[in-house]
């Protein structure tokens, strides 16, 4: 049996508009109908795979969990990184979570924002690789390149791979190459993209960062040993974890070790790292055109155009290798040669001190979501939506009323000493510093739209009394 670590602390930017920091695009639909995380909790399960360990940040832990519940998924596990600190940490602190009640069994380390269309194909790449990783062997999955690809890493074989479902040597780790040298390792054929993919036992794991990172491994047991246990998930200790070097796997261990073997895999695989590669997964018709949401195209070549929200509508009109994303707050506009580029953007953005360049429309919380409508002076409407069963903490605010106008469903609200139900196109007032709390005792989504007067609106105005969800003073929703 071989269990998954799901790596989701991730919050890139190559992706921007669609993934920010505050919703990154791992928990995104950008494929299809399921995020990319919940497709990967999806396809390394089944038949020969337990329940998967998810390590991700504070700000995702309840999207995690929703996201696994849409797909009927239990984790064994959920660790919080205090902060990210990249993958050699990450990795370590769920193979020692994992080790304290397996010893020596088997981990699939996988990022959760890969595209592997053919899932039950790669599965049985990974069950191939298992007696490899089963005698000691560190394991990586190296993809049959179809372009010379700066953007990878990529591992140098011995020998050219027959991409039989068989392990093999891996001589060396390649850094990612510039246009010329990919295009040589390319023609060469001994050589394939580092998925950052491994299977590994995790007595394998544990015994090469005792050998090459000993401080790491020391700081990742302190940050575990001093875990606290929070509505069922394992917080590491902050104090050991920050002190822990910023440091990818590869660099920490995989590149030192001498018991390295790579599983060739020839399958379809990508990990969306830019605009150009949604383009690419996405099926472009006869024009290469995609269009994804409402969006129209006229006389356009090798181009992309996705709109994110019913309600707008975007349309190319001879346009040719451009990529143009619309969401309600931004929009994108690069050529497709600039894709990688978008990252600048956001560095550009955040030194504006633009929300944009981190922040979502939609706020998401434990209870739901919700994202503001129309802002004023000293008004504010939202739309916030409460899932079933789920309850806003019992709070106050210093600086604003609120008006409720249910459009959906049925809130329980207290107000002060008073509980009641109120139903669809009913509304409550709450006043300033009174004492509320709103839930959803219903089956269905809860809707309502908020009106908020006063002098001050932000998210941080707020007074906790009670919260289900072990939230602090001052934390938002």
């Amino acid at each position: 049996m071989i269990t998954p670590l799901l790596l989701s602390g991730g919050s890139g930017t190559r992706l921007w508009p669609l993934s920010r920091k505050s919703y990154p695009k791992q928990f995104a639909r950008i494929t299809g109908e399921e995020s990319l995380f919940q497709a990967s909790a999806r396809r390394l399960s089944g038949e020969g795979f337990n329940a998967p360990i998810v390590i991700t940040g504070a700000d995702f832990r309840f999207i995690v969990t929703e996201q696994l519940a849409n797909v009927e998924i239990a984790p064994a596990a959920i660790l919080i990184e205090p902060r990210g600190r990249n993958t050699a940490p990450a990795v370590l602190a769920g193979a020692l979570k994992l080790a304290a009640t397996s010893p020596g069994v088997l981990m699939l380390v996988a990022p959760s924002d890969h595209v592997i269309p053919d899932a039950a194909d790669f599965r049985a790449a990974v069950i191939a690789a298992a007696p490899t990783a089963k005698a000691g062997q560190l394991v990586t999955f190296g993809i049959r390149p179809d372009r010379a690809e700066t953007g990878y890493g990529w591992l140098e074989l011995s020998a050219a791979p027959d991409f039989t479902p068989k392990a093999q040597p891996l001589k060396a780790f390649v850094e990612k190459p510039d246009a010329a040298t990919a295009q040589t390792m390319l023609d060469g054929g001994q050589h394939l993209w580092n998925a950052g993919i491994f299977l590994l036992s995790t007595d394998a794991l544990i015994a090469a960062f005792e050998r090459h990172a000993p401080e790491t491994l020391a700081g990742v047991r302190a940050a575990l040993d001093m875990a606290e246990t929070d509505l069922g998930f394992t917080r590491l200790a902050p104090e050991p974890w920050d002190a822990l070097e910023d440091i990818s796997l590869d660099y920490a261990v995989m590149e030192k070790a001498d018991n390295l073997s790579v599983m060739p895999y020839g399958g379809a695989w990508s990990d969306l790292g830019g605009w150009d590669a949604v383009w690419r997964e996405s099926e472009p018709d006869a024009s290469g055109v995609v269009t994804a949401g409402p969006a129209t195209a006229i006389d356009c070549h090798g181009t992309l155009l996705r709109a994110e929200e019913s309600h707008q509508h975007l349309v190319g009109i001879g346009l040719t290798d451009i990529i143009a994303v619309a969401m309600p707050d931004a929009v994108l506009v690069a050529h497709k040669d600039r894709a990688q580029d978008v990252k600048k953007a956001v560095a550009a953005l955040k030194a504006e001190g633009a929300v944009q360049a981190e922040t979502l429309p939609r706020d998401y919380r434990p209870w739901g979501w919700f994202e503001s409508l129309v802002v004023g002076g000293r008004f504010q409407v939202k739309r916030i939506v409460v899932h079933p069963g789920a309850a806003l903490s019992l709070q106050s605010h210093h600086h604003r009323a609120e008006h409720w106008i249910v459009v959906e469903g049925t809130a329980r609200v207290t107000i002060d000493e008073e509980v009641k139900l109120v139903s669809e196109n009913q509304s409550v007032f709450i006043p300033l510093g009174a004492v509320h709390r709103m839930e959803n005792p219903g089956k269905v989504n809860m809707v309502l739209i908020e009106v908020q007067t006063g002098t001050y609106l932000g998210e941080d105005d707020i007074i906790r009394y009670d919260d289900v969800y072990a939230r602090g003073q001052g934390v938002k929703g």
